[in-house]
C-alpha cells in the first residue's frame, strides 16, 4: 500500500508538553534478545525531567535481561547528568532511579498466564494504589507478565492505571499473560499499539543523520551516553519500544486519538481469537496479531496435567510450548506478524499422540474480520488506526508515528549537543 505523502511529510504541528508531569512506569525486557531497549532506555535517561518515574522494572527477558542492566545504564547516565543539568536541571537524581528500578520475572507465564508474585509485580502494585489525582501509566516495551501478575494479585489497580503496550512481536512471547489480561479485564485503560511503532524504524537503513547516520551525526563524541549508544546496532537507531515514551511527551496521553509524536489510535472492541480443532491448512487465512489456537484430540491423562505443557508447536523456526486441557485435548497458542503460509507440526512425548502437520496463512489485517471466538473488550480498549491513508507502507497506522519522527529526533539531536 502507498504511503499517503500528504499528512505524513507536511503540517507537521510542533510538540505540545503535557501540562504537568505524567505518572509512569516502564515495564522493559533490556538486555535480552534485542537491544533496542538500551537505546530507548538512553532517550528516557536523557528526557526522564518531563515525567515523574515511579518504576523502571526489568521484566520477561529471554535474554541476559535483568535489572542490572538498567542500573549499569543509570551508571552511564550518572557520568553525563554534570553536563545535561546545565541544560535540564530538573533530570532526577541517579539514586532516586536506583530506588525504583526493580526486578520482574524472568521468562514468560504458564498458561494461567500469572505465577508467583515478583519484585517488578508488587512495585507495580503499590505503585498503583499510591494516592494520587493522576493515574499511573504503565509503559510496556516487553512482555505482559508481571503487568499479568499486578492485576491477579491486585485487581482494584485495573481502575488507576493505563497501560500503553508496544505489542507485536511482544505478544507471542507473553501470550498466556495476554490472553489472561483480555480474558479478566477487558475494560482496562489499555492501548495495544502491534503495528504503528514498527514506522518509527520503517528506514533505518536510510543513509541520512536522522537513521544510518544517526550515530555519526548526533551521538558521537556525545559522553557516555553517546558512545554506549554506539555499541548497539552498529548506532543505527531502532527504538522500537520508544513510541510509548513519545506518546507521553506530546499532547494530553488521556485521549489515545489525538495526534501525539507517540501515535494516535482508534477504539477495539475485540481481540481477534481463532481456534482450530482439526489441522489448519494453507487455505485458512488469520490475521496477524491475532491469538491462534491450534487443539489436537490425543490420549487421555491423568487430572493432574492439566495445565501442564507436555506437546511442542513448531512453526516460523521456532518452538512453543502446548498444553493438555483435559478429556484428551491438547493446546497450543500463537500468535504472529510473520506475513504469508506457515507450515508448523505439533509433536509429543506423549505416547500415542496423533503428530500433527499442517500450515496457516497470515494476513496483513488487524483486527480483521470478526469471529464468535473473539476475545470482547470494553470502551477503554486502543489500536492502530486502521485508514488506508494512515498506513506507512503496509504498516498499520504507522503514518500516526512517522510524520513525527524527524521532528522527534531532531529534538533529541538537541539534548545530544549537550554533551560535546
Amino acid at each position: 500500500m502507498a504511503v499517503l505523502l500528504m499528512g505524513v511529510c507536511s503540517g507537521v504541528q510542533a510538540r505540545v508538553k503535557p501540562t504537568e508531569k505524567p505518572r509512569i512506569l516502564i515495564s522493559t525486557d533490556i538486555g535480552g534478545t534485542d537491544p533496542d531497549d538500551n537505546q530507548s532506555m538512553a532517550h528516557f535517561l536523557m528526557y526522564n525531567d518531563e515525567f515523574a518515574t515511579e518504576g523502571i522494572v526489568s521484566s520477561p527477558s529471554y535474554g541476559d535481561g535483568s535489572a542490572a542492566e538498567i542500573l549499569r545504564m543509570i551508571g552511564v547516565y550518572e557520568r553525563d547528568l554534570p553536563r545535561l543539568r546545565q541544560h535540564a536541571p530538573g533530570l532526577a537524581h541517579p539514586d532516586s532511579l536506583r530506588a525504583v528500578t526493580k526486578q520482574g520475572r524472568k521468562g514468560g507465564a504458564p498458561l494461567c498466564g500469572y505465577s508467583t508474585p515478583t519484585e517488578g509485580s508488587d512495585w507495580i502494585v503499590r505503585c498503583a494504589r499510591k494516592e494520587s489525582a493522576k493515574p499511573l501509566y504503565v509503559l510496556v516495551w516487553g512482555g505482559l507478565d508481571d503487568l499479568a501478575q499486578a492485576l491477579h494479585d491486585a485487581p482494584d489497580i485495573a481502575r488507576k492505571i493505563r497501560v500503553y503496550w508496544i505489542g507485536g512481536p511482544n505478544k507471542k512471547w507473553s501470550i498466556n499473560s495476554y490472553v489472561y489480561i483480555v480474558e479478566n479485564f477487558p475494560d482496562l485503560w489499555f492501548i495495544e499499539n502491534n503495528v504503528a511503532y514498527r514506522a518509527f524504524i520503517a528506514d533505518g537503513k536510510k543513509d541520512d543523520k536522522y537513521n544510518k547516520g544517526f550515530y555519526d551525526y548526533f551521538a558521537k563524541g556525545a559522553g557516555a551516553l553517546g558512545a554506549d549508544f554506539g555499541s548497539y546496532q552498529g548506532g543505527r537507531p531502532k527504538m522500537g519500544d520508544t513510541p510509548a515514551l513519545l506518546y507521553m511527551m506530546d499532547g494530553d496521553p488521556a485521549d489515545p486519538t489525538r495526534e501525539s509524536w507517540g501515535g494516535s489510535f482508534e477504539p477495539c472492541d475485540r481481540s481477534p481469537r481463532v481456534v482450530f480443532r482439526r489441522a489448519a491448512t494453507a487455505a485458512d487465512t488469520v490475521q496477524n496479531y491475532a491469538i491462534i489456537e491450534f487443539h489436537v484430540a490425543g490420549p487421555e491423562l491423568p487430572d493432574s496435567m492439566v495445565g501442564r505443557p507436555c506437546v511442542t508447536l513448531n512453526i516460523a523456526r521456532q518452538s512453543w510450548p502446548g498444553y493438555y486441557m483435559g478429556g484428551g485435548d491438547y493446546m497450543a497458542r500463537y500468535s504472529t506478524y510473520t506475513l504469508g503460509t506457515l507450515p508448523y507440526t505439533i509433536v509429543s512425548d506423549v505416547d500415542g499422540f496423533p503428530v500433527q502437520s499442517g500450515a496457516v496463512t497470515i494476513a496483513n489485517s488487524w483486527p480483521g474480520r470478526r469471529r464468535p471466538t473473539d476475545y470482547r473488550l470494553g470502551s477503554n480498549w486502543w489500536t492502530d488506526k486502521s485508514s488506508p491513508e494512515l498506513f506507512y507502507s503496509i504498516l498499520q497506522g504507522g503514518a500516526t508515528i512517522y510524520k513525527w519522527r524527524t521532528e522527534v529526533m531532531d529534538d533529541w539531536g538537541e539534548r545530544w549537543s549537550w554533551l560535546k
